[in-house]
């Protein structure tokens, strides 16, 4: 047996508890920053996940369905006996004073400074992250090698474990002496039952500084009365389940059951205290197993009082022999079944289709997971592997294209359970943390290509959710956020236009699916792309899920018709392509477009032309003819247009009316989506590489000697047109990505992947893991983590040849 596991060598890596000299800091105060220990999450998706970061501690907790709590749990932990050492294993000892009598693992230092010596590195071991499979090896302080490797049931392809609210760490101890070694190891859970759930049921929509709707997310968090916990054990199992005292007939959100397990075996004791004081000084735990490793065995059911917080602890004693090794595993698992959005609206989770609905189901997931963890890794790494073993990829975007996926997991993602209507159920992943509403469709366009890859049946369920959207309205007005930020009396804005594509698929504090168009930052129904997105990624998902599902094109087919028809009203010349209105109207939404654009532009065209091919495939099964004839006539009127407007003869304009000479980096986004869908190009390819030339000097190498990424739009030199514009001088790390693979796609492979490795770099060299941002600049700066547009990454994969 391997001494250490196999940990890929494509691993994010950080030093146990080193901190970051000068991590990246938001942009606006009003932006989310949690600092830069973040890593890798646990959890299926749209199961609630939680976050583990490379100091031990864990720290992020999406318990809520689309709501975020960052707060470092002590009494959530892993510690470790040896006679040598114990030691709770965060470096993160608690702020508050609890738990006291416990010690904390000393973190990694680039330095130990002594009076009088030599500054030498102290080194405690390295933090690993492969998502969805995350290691910590502990090194140079206890006398055996110890690692643990944390994952969730996550694969491409799986519709089942992938919704699991389940972790498994897989501790492997070895003695490497020539002594025999005790080591035990616990892991201590607090009873956090009832914690997640909005206080306020609904609350107040109030638009924030930035012009983005917020509403106030107060949950019981510390409210642990009437909590209680309990052990339970078979032949194979022992663990702690850690409830509550409800007189709920169905479980409400935040009701439900935690579970703490580990498996018997010959060679290992097993230990247990099902109840000790999360906010006292820890040594009812610490007393004996710092002492050797034990536990007193205790049982207590009694619920806590509205003073008291409680604990559960389990450990595993074992005893190592020269030059023997050890696996022991450890679950944790959850069974909050309930997701609420507004009052009275609730969803029950993908997972309970496999688990039940009742909130009692903890342990039964826990063992389960202790039966089938071997199989799981199994089915990770034979999904990983193909890429992992690719000789021409590099090393750091193996590294980056599964981390990004993240997102997937702790992108407060919505996963409910199976309808008829819905086979698999429905699903959406966040916008962002601060822009807190799901699928925003403009983001998607690029963001959505991991999801599309690996998920499909997923990704075609959100665009069967968009379908369904465009003809309904919402006639609730309300005002624009974004006149707010300059000044200016906002006009009051019909919520929802039928026949419109929306922006989003509503937010976690109404109802998600149903009410949809949340962001009141724009007004979205007067946006000019989000049509043309809707048409391309509906035939792109239609064409990478093996171009048969024609059922899937058929139930779009009349939410294409009318979004396409909705847009050609802006057409206001009658040209055949429909021009911006000067108010940011697109995904750009702080950038001022004039006329025909060639971003909206290039989309439409590009839309239209997968609308004409959609016609061809549907011709048995929808009245196309006469559909395709009108849109074969808007093409032939309108791509001469966009030539003779936007072309200069070295890239293409900004736009038509406002005279800007800015080279803009996603120009053409259009010709990129119509060369990946086999459909004609909508410019010359002369045309395309000048431009895609232009841009990579002047947006990248130029602006900041290449340093951060392209910018999104410069003048042809690298200098900014407007110092104080925002969107063109930021860095968008998806609109990289996006952009990215469109240089791969036109041949322009080393530049394609110098510009993904710059942005790569940026994220994780400065304590952005885990919570990529939107954007990013040349401060220092970023804006929007845990943004969806980075897992445009995926594209760069698609279009690596």
């Amino acid at each position: 047996m391997n001494t250490h596991p196999q940990i890929p060598p494509y691993t994010w890596k950080r030093p146990i508890g080193l901190g970051w000299e000068k991590p990246y800091t938001v942009r606006y105060p009003s932006n989310l920053d949690d600092g830069p220990f973040h890593g890798m999450p646990l959890g299926g998706f749209g199961a609630g996940c939680i976050g583990r970061s490379s100091r031990g501690d864990f720290n992020l907790w999406h318990i809520d369905g689309g709501e975020h709590t960052f707060k470092n749990v002590p009494a959530c932990q892993f510690s470790i006996f040896t006679s040598d050492k114990t030691y709770a294993l965060s470096t993160q000892p608690p702020e508050d004073n609890t738990l006291q009598t416990w010690e904390f693992y000393p973190p990694s230092s680039k330095v130990s400074e002594e009076a009088g010596k030599m500054p030498t590195p102290q080194n405690v071991g390295i933090y690993h992250a492969l998502y969805p499979r995350s290691w910590f090896v502990y090194e140079n302080v206890f006398p055996v090698q110890l690692t643990c490797e944390q994952f969730s049931p996550i694969w491409a392809n799986n519709y089942q474990e992938t919704s699991y609210p389940v972790a498994v760490f897989l501790w492997t101890a070895h003695n490497p002496t020539n002594q025999p070694v005790t080591v035990s190891i616990m892991l201590t859970w607090e009873n956090m039952a009832g914690w997640f759930t909005n206080v306020l049921k609904s609350p107040d929509v109030k638009i924030r500084d930035d012009g983005s709707p917020v509403y106030e997310y107060q949950p019981k968090w510390g409210e642990s009365k009437g909590n209680y916990n309990w052990l339970v054990e078979d032949d194979k199992f022992l663990g702690c389940v850690l409830g509550r005292v409800t007189n709920n007939e169905t479980p409400q959100e935040g009701d439900g059951t935690w579970c703490i397990a580990t498996a018997k075996n010959d060679q290992v004791e097993l230990f247990y205290h099902s109840r000790f004081n999360t906010i006292g000084n820890g040594e009812e735990i610490w007393q004996t197993f710092s002492k050797d490793g034990s536990l007193t065995n205790y049982l207590d059911e009694t619920p806590a009082d509205e003073n008291t917080r409680l604990g559960a602890a389990v450990a595993v004693r074992f005893t190592l022999q020269p030059g023997e090794t050890l696996e022991v595993p450890f679950v944790l698992s959850w069974d909050f079944p309930v997701t609420e959005f507004a009052e009275g609206v609730n969803y029950y989770r993908r997972y309970t289709d496999f688990f039940g609905c009742s909130g009692d189901n903890a342990w039964h997931i826990a063992t389960h997971a202790l039966k089938e963890y071997h199989n799981w890794r199994s089915q990770i790494q034979n999904w990983q592997s193909p890429i992992l073993n690719r000789e021409d990829l590099p090393d750091w975007l193996k590294m980056a294209l599964f981390n990004e996926l993240y997102d997937l997991t702790s992108g407060g993602t919505l996963w409910s359970a199976a309808t008829e209507k819905d086979p698999i159920g429905q699903f959406a992943v966040l916008e962002c943390l601060d822009y807190r509403w799901y699928e925003s469709l403009d983001v998607r366009l690029y963001g959505s290509f991991g999801l599309l890859m690996l998920f499909p049946e997923l990704e075609k369920a959100v665009m069967r959710a968009f379908a369904r959207a465009i003809p309904q309205s919402d006639d609730r007005t309300r005002i624009i956020g974004y006149y707010l930020t300059i000044n200016t009396e906002s006009p009051q804005a019909i919520r929802k236009v039928a026949g419109a594509t929306p922006h989003d698929l509503g937010a976690p504090n109404e109802w998600v699916w149903e009410k949809t168009n949340y962001t009141a930052y724009q007004d979205c129904n007067l946006w000019k792309d989000l049509g043309c997105d809707f048409v391309l990624q509906v035939y792109r998902d239609f064409l990478f899920t093996g171009a048969n599902d024609i059922e899937f094109l058929a139930e779009c087919w009349d939410a294409i018709v009318q979004t396409l028809d909705y847009v050609k009203q802006f057409d206001l010349d009658g040209d055949g392509i429909p021009e911006n209105s000067g108010a940011p109207d697109q995904t750009f939404d702080d950038w001022r477009l004039n006329g025909v654009s060639a971003y909206c532009g290039g989309l439409w065209l590009a839309a239209l032309e997968s609308a004409i091919a959609i016609c061809d495939i549907l011709k048995d099964h929808k009245h196309t003819t006469s559909q395709k004839s009108i849109y074969q006539t808007w093409l032939n009127q309108s791509q001469p247009i966009y030539q003779e407007k936007l072309w200069n003869g070295q890239f293409y304009r900004l736009d038509s009316e406002s005279g800007s000479n800015v080279v803009m980096a996603d120009q053409l986004c259009g010709q990129f989506y119509a060369r990946l869908l086999s459909l004609p190009d909508i410019v010359p390819t002369d045309n395309a590489l000048s431009a895609l030339t232009t841009i990579y000097n002047a947006c990248f190498l130029k602006f900041q000697n290449g340093k951060f990424g392209a910018a999104n739009g410069v003048l042809p030199d690298g200098s900014p047109e407007n110092p104080y514009a925002t969107h063109p001088l930021e860095v968008w790390t998806g609109i990289n990505f996006g952009l990215a693979a469109f240089l791969l796609q036109m041949g322009m492979k080393n530049e394609g992947l110098r510009l993904t490795e710059a942005v790569v770099k940026q994220v994780y060299e400065n304590g952005l893991q885990f919570r990529t941002p939107e954007a990013i600049t040349a401060a220092g700066t970023f804006r929007a983590s845990t943004y969806l547009r980075a897992m445009a990454i995926w594209a760069v994969y698609l279009c690596f040849k």
